[in-house]
């Protein structure tokens, strides 16, 4: 089976949904004015300038300059396509979307993410048959209960078991008469040498099913039940599964995330169940890889800028070598990140279930930050001998220049200084060495409209429209007439009559003219109407950057800005017929061709204004 959106599910979601909620799910957004405003979770800034309007239904980021309606923020946000964005907000609202049987002609199409969603989803339920309906599946089960995992756990991640053997999961989905070479994309099973045949990747373990935000299985990770190793073994990278972009976890974490504006992150499944089933909803895992930018800016979007990140991480040495890499993430996100020292011989798994989640708390009161902890630990680690602080100060180096922030870096450096009784001066030459000099941030471009429409801007965010539409006078002429039709559609008519559209040069500005100027009969259609209909992001971006300003407009302003933009072509009409005697005189025909097509659209502009004066 697969699902089919007729037109009219797309308009009813489209309806139904509310992308202020939608986006409220991965952002904090406060209120202001009509519109709301929050961090852009699809880039790292301090200053919120990802606009969101629920009037029009539409998104824009006045830093990075992305924009669209709700089902292109889903689609950006958690990488899907388009009828899975619609599949998501479908289920969320309440909306059935028929489904029929499909032909062997239309399953080729099925669209690839899919089909490997739809595999990993029959293998989690093998997997969860496996250690709760089947023999094989015993010692597992007493396995996780000896861990102390009780049954909710095991249920709400759904955990599950594959027994030994190399073909498990090739003989469940070969009996299923699914394409092996399907299940290979997904991670689950590999191509034996020599290409023949396939054997199971999980053999022998428990295993944890990998969700994504949308609660879809993108991947697994499995764990073996003796000292055999590798001891884990998680899904390779698929094109649903990116590691840098996944937090085990995350999909059942989430709310409790935004409600305490605070988020634990550990390193180990069983730490992370162990974490959830003492309460401390708030916790995610990493998966097999060190944090990411990308994890930072997704968990930012859930704690806020004002948020907290405590990481649960073993003091051993690949526990302080994880915080090495982490600090400049942070750091650069502006997220404030602290670390919890858990007694020698301890990891999260171990020590809640020891001494429970009260004493969790009192030693997360006392958490450190990231650099204070890889001081202290260096310090502990060389000792204060005169080899011991040169070692400290060596091995302390580059997590020191990772921090971007001067004045965060200037303290810290003083306090490695008094922790190792050295003048702080010598630290400080030594980080400037191999500290990397930092790029000149480029100035945000910000663009008024009063002189063109004489009208109020109320939009307390700054306009950092980049590309195309920055370009010259003709195309802030050009940009400001789409924005009124975008805000003020009583105008189209009057754009129409005018064939003011065909006159633009910005061929982008153009097409979304005349796809507006298509629709000025369809009163009820809305910009994020438009925006499905828009295949070029860039346009699609544009389309959100005019619309979601917040401009007073009026007929008369209108007719200002049309009379003037007709008034400075007029202008440029001897200009032309110069050009055009220099084109004719240098034999370039090609140039010649374009003048001369100018030179007619501004006969024909010149001509309608007459008919107008005339009326």
């Amino acid at each position: 089976m697969t699902i089919y959106i007729p037109e009219e599910k797309v308009s009813e979601i489209k309806n139904a949904a509310d992308i202020v909620d939608v986006v409220s799910e991965v952002v904090i957004l406060k209120k202001t004015g009509k519109n709301y405003v929050g961090l852009c979770p699809f880039h790292s800034e301090k200053t919120p300038s990802f606009t969101v309007s629920p009037e029009k239904q539409i998104f824009y980021c006045f830093g990075c300059t992305v924009g669209g309606n709700v089902f292109s923020f889903l689609m950006k946000h958690d990488g899907i396509s388009f009828p899975d964005a619609a599949k998501i907000l479908a289920r969320q609202y309440g909306i059935d979307i028929p489904t029929r049987k499909i032909s062997q002609q239309q399953k080729r199409r099925m669209s690839q993410r899919e089909s490997l969603l739809d595999v990993n989803r029959q293998a989690m339920e093998f997997f969860r048959q496996e250690l709760l309906e089947k023999t094989s599946g015993k010692g597992a089960m007493e396995y996780l209960k000896k861990r102390g995992m009780s049954k909710e756990i095991i249920a709400s991640f759904n955990l599950g078991y594959t027994p030994e053997g190399w073909d498990n999961i090739v003989n469940f989905f070969s009996k299923k008469k699914i394409s092996l070479s399907i299940v290979e994309n997904t991670g689950l099973i590999v191509s034996r040498e020599k290409k023949v045949g396939f054997y199971d990747r999980f053999r022998g373990r428990i295993i944890f099913p990998i969700f994504d935000l949308n609660m879809q299985v993108i991947g697994f990770g499995g764990r073996v039940m003796d000292d055999s190793m590798p001891k884990y073994l998680n899904s390779p990278e698929t094109p649903i599964y990116n590691k840098s972009r996944s937090l085990y976890g995350l999909h059942l974490a989430k709310i409790k995330c935004r409600e305490s504006e605070k988020v634990y992150i550990v390193e180990g499944y069983f730490d992370l169940l162990a974490l959830h089933q003492h309460g401390l909803l708030n916790s995610v895992a990493t998966l097999g890889t060190s944090l990411t930018p990308d994890h930072v800016k997704i968990l930012r979007g859930f704690i806020g800028k004002n948020g907290k990140v405590i990481l649960v991480f073993d003091s051993d040495d690949a526990g302080i070598k994880a915080v090495m890499r982490s600090i400049g993430i942070f750091m650069k996100a502006e997220v404030d990140a602290s670390i919890i020292v858990l007694p020698q011989g301890y990891d999260p798994d171990s020590y809640i279930f020891e001494f429970g989640y009260e004493s969790f708390l009192e030693i997360d009161s006392k958490a450190k930050s990231l650099m204070s902890f890889l001081i202290d630990s260096a310090v502990k680690k060389h000792g204060l001998s005169i080899e011991g602080k040169i070692r400290v100060i060596s091995e302390l180096n580059e997590p020191l220049a990772s921090i971007g922030d001067n004045v965060a870096r200037s303290l810290y450096i003083k306090e490695l200084a008094e922790s190792i009784n050295i003048d702080e001066s010598t630290v400080r030459e030594k980080i400037r060495k191999i500290s990397v000099p930092k790029k000149d941030r480029s100035k945000r471009s910000t663009w008024s409209n009063n002189d063109l429409a004489r009208s109020q801007h109320k939009t307390s965010a700054s306009d950092n429209v980049q590309g195309k539409a920055l370009k010259g006078k003709w195309d802030r002429l050009e940009r400001q007439i789409i924005t009124m039709m975008l805000q003020f559609p009583q105008i189209l008519s009057k754009i129409s009559e005018r064939d003011i559209i065909n006159l633009f040069e910005d061929t982008d500005l153009k097409s979304i003219g005349q796809l507006l100027l298509k629709y000025k009969e369809r009163s009820e259609i809305r910009v994020s109407d438009i925006m499905n209909l828009i295949e070029d992001k860039e346009q699609r971006d544009m389309v959100a950057s005019l619309a979601i300003r917040e401009d007073i407009w009026n007929h008369e302003a209108c007719l200002g800005i049309i009379n003037r933009f007709q008034s400075i072509r007029k202008r440029n009409k001897n200009t032309l017929i110069d050009k055009i005697k220099a084109a004719e005189k240098n034999n370039d025909v090609e140039l010649v061709d374009k003048l001369l097509n100018q030179k007619q659209k501004l006969a024909i502009l010149t001509e309608k204004n007459k008919t107008a004066l005339l009326r």
